[in-house]
């Protein structure tokens, strides 16, 4: 839902994982000093080790010359030398010359469930807004715990998972409900069944701790670090467990570290965001009515929604699209506004008579068994993670209360974000107390980058975030919405990333950028 990326230091590194302070991971991280011991001896095993790089299987997809490898974390940090799992990494080295370079940049996109393995393809593939540091950095992604090729987790059969159409997210009665929390409970049974031995410590305190692992494989001393979405608040626990580890730090679309928003309330700010964000892309296709012919006012595009979503409740659409694989499909324009004119435009073909495309958009495509084994696995991940993380309400009448109340004014994802959440109240395996996130001590300047209108992870969470991380910089773009703003063309953004990057300059004070280009029209193929 948060959704979608080599060393020469060794020996110094080695003493320097076993020296390094850890009072604040003593003080803060759940589990307390174990956890604290078990990541330096982790570090410091991964830091002899390295990482033997060769290059990537072919159905990775990663041409060379990006390369891959593994390494190898303890599965429970307080227990160092029992059962271990391989992360699968890979990296593409700096395209600068060697006095250019600054160490490795690792990357996560998001999720919880998100591969960064395709970052290094930004320099592969020429990505103009990467060049610059591209030339100072190795490019570095990884599955993280329990996603793609790191010991994979499962919640259901996939071919199994992907089938529609799914009951609509909107209940019209109890017995609708009823449908909902027994499929949730299901759920909650499979990830016990097929994954029950991972799910206790598939936490984000753990996937810092297995950052901070790669980071001494890699041979590198200190970190640098792109996290956006999900990955935001990666990089906050990591910042709260190894502040004196970080020598730069973006995080990009930024989850509120609150513990008292992760990670129900924060579920419950997202179904409040997207609304705003829908209503945005709706007066957007209103505006370009000459070419989606949908309708000319964002009323008249809203009833076009709810007729669309009545008739695919009545029969589905090809027979596999009803409202849950519409809002599935859909939700994509409030997320990203790349997505905001391709959406339009399917969506004006069907209503020019062209049913395949939306068939082909938002339903299951049976063949594709490796994407469905991704989508699975992280749904699998995203549901792990957030339940293990935090307490969930395990009573009914709360979930009711709250969702029911939200879905008045904010119909556009409530029930459907509430439903994808729920397994979480019926959990089989232990929930955490939330990491109290917050660094100041020998935490160098970090910087953070927020748009205001952001569906997925509200502004709130970056003003909270830059509060907690002492001499941090929040770039704010203001008046836009689109999730992952460091991806997007907008100078006033991107010149303050390559500067931080490069040269570990940041403004004198906070900065309000101007919004990036509105998405230009897409007409239908």
């Amino acid at each position: 839902m948060l959704g979608a990326a080599g060393g020469v230091l060794t020996g110094a590194l080695i003493a320097g994982a076993l020296t390094t302070p850890m009072a604040s991971a003593k003080s803060r991280t759940p589990g307390g000093p174990a956890e604290a011991r078990g990541v330096q001896i982790a570090a410091a095993r991964a830091a002899a080790a390295g990482i033997d790089w060769q290059d990537c299987p072919a159905d990775w997809s990663l041409e060379k010359p990006i390369q891959c490898g593994y390494v190898t974390v303890p599965l429970d940090y307080a227990k160092p030398y029992g059962r271990t799992v391989k992360l699968a990494v890979d990296r593409i080295g700096n395209t600068g010359s060697a006095t250019e370079r600054q160490g490795a940049l690792i990357y996560n996109p998001g999720g919880p469930g998100g591969s960064g393995l395709k970052f290094p393809r930004r320099v592969t593939t020429k990505n103009p807004l990467w060049t610059k540091t591209s030339k100072a950095y190795d490019f570095v992604g990884f599955d993280p715990r329990g996603v793609g090729h790191s010991a994979p987790i499962s919640c259901a059969d996939p071919q199994e998972y992907v089938k529609a159409p799914k009951p609509d997210p909107v209940p019209d009665s109890e017995a609708d409900k009823r449908v909902q929390r027994k499929l949730a409970r299901e759920y909650a049974q499979g990830c016990a069944e097929r994954s029950g031995w991972m799910l206790p410590y598939m936490t984000t305190p753990n996937t810092a701790r297995d950052i901070d692992v790669i980071r001494a494989a890699l041979g590198e001393k200190k970190l640098n670090y792109l996290g956006v979405s999900y990955g935001t608040y990666i990089g906050g626990v990591y910042a709260t467990l190894f502040p004196t580890h970080v020598r730069r730090m973006i995080v990009d679309s930024v989850v509120n570290p609150s513990r008292e928003k992760i990670w129900y309330q924060a579920n419950l700010d997202q179904d409040v965001a997207f609304e705003t964000r829908w209503k945005d892309w709706t007066a957007w296709v209103a505006k370009n009515d000459a070419t989606y012919h949908i309708g000319d006012t964002p009323q008249k595009v809203q009833r076009q929604w709810e007729t669309l979503r009545a008739a695919a409740e009545k029969h589905p659409i090809g027979g596999v699209v009803g409202p849950a694989e519409l809002v599935g499909f859909f939700q994509s324009a409030p997320y990203y506004d790349s997505s905001w004119g391709p959406v339009a435009a399917v969506w004006s073909g069907y209503l020019a008579g062209d049913e395949k495309q939306l068939v082909e958009a938002a339903g299951p495509d049976l063949s594709d068994t490796a994407g469905n084994i991704a989508s699975e696995n992280g749904n699998a991940v995203y549901t792990a993670v957030e339940c293990a993380d935090a307490k969930w309400p395990t009573s009914w009448r709360t979930w009711d209360r709250d969702n029911t109340r939200l879905h008045t004014d904010y119909p556009f994802m409530t029930w459907a974000n509430a439903w994808m959440n729920l397994p979480c109240a019926t959990w089989d395996a232990p929930q955490q107390t939330p990491l109290e996130v917050g660094a100041d001590k020998g935490l160098p300047k970090t910087l953070i980058v927020q748009s205001t209108r952001d569906a997925a992870t509200p502004y709130d969470g970056a003003v909270e975030l830059h509060k907690r991380l002492k001499g941090s910089r929040l770039i704010t773009e203001k008046d836009a919405g689109s999730h992952g703003v460091t991806g997007l063309v907008n100078p006033c953004i991107n010149d303050r990333v390559d500067a931080y990057l490069l040269k570990g300059t940041v403004d004198a004070e906070d900065v309000t950028c101007d919004p990036h280009a509105t998405p230009v029209p897409a007409t239908a193929k």
